[in-house]
């Protein structure tokens, strides 16, 4: 899917791709977020993703030139789920918005695990 605009040059074309990856170097760079998750159907196991592959932890969806994201993370340990889960959820959104020009409907953001930071 693609997000559509259209300026006085002609139309512009977002790619869910491109929005995946920028939404998932935002989440990164939020506290309390210590990565995004891939689950895998094969072993039932959550695994972090690595920096060249977080589009992976993300799911867009784009109707009507609104998007949708579900966002799967993994939190830091000590930390409250809700207050980082906000956080994020303002956070991606302002920034998406900026970056696409393309309003966001929905976020949810699914925590697939804690992690210990040292």
């Amino acid at each position: 899917m693609k997000g559509r605009l259209n300026s006085e040059f002609g139309e512009i074309l977002v790619d869910s791709d491109v929005i995946a990856t920028y939404t998932g170097s935002v989440a990164v760079g939020c506290f309390g977020i210590v990565g995004m998750a891939a689950y895998s159907m094969k072993d039932g196991l959550v695994h972090i993703l690595k920096k060249d592959s977080l589009k992976y932890g993300i799911n867009v969806q784009i109707e009507n030139n609104r998007i949708s994201l579900t966002i799967h993370c993994i939190v830091a340990y000590g930390v409250s789920i809700l207050t980082v889960s906000e956080n994020l959820i303002e956070a991606v959104q302002y920034k998406v918005e900026q970056f696409t020009g393309l309003k966001v409907g929905k976020i949810n953001v699914l925590v697939e695990g804690i992690r210990v930071i040292d």
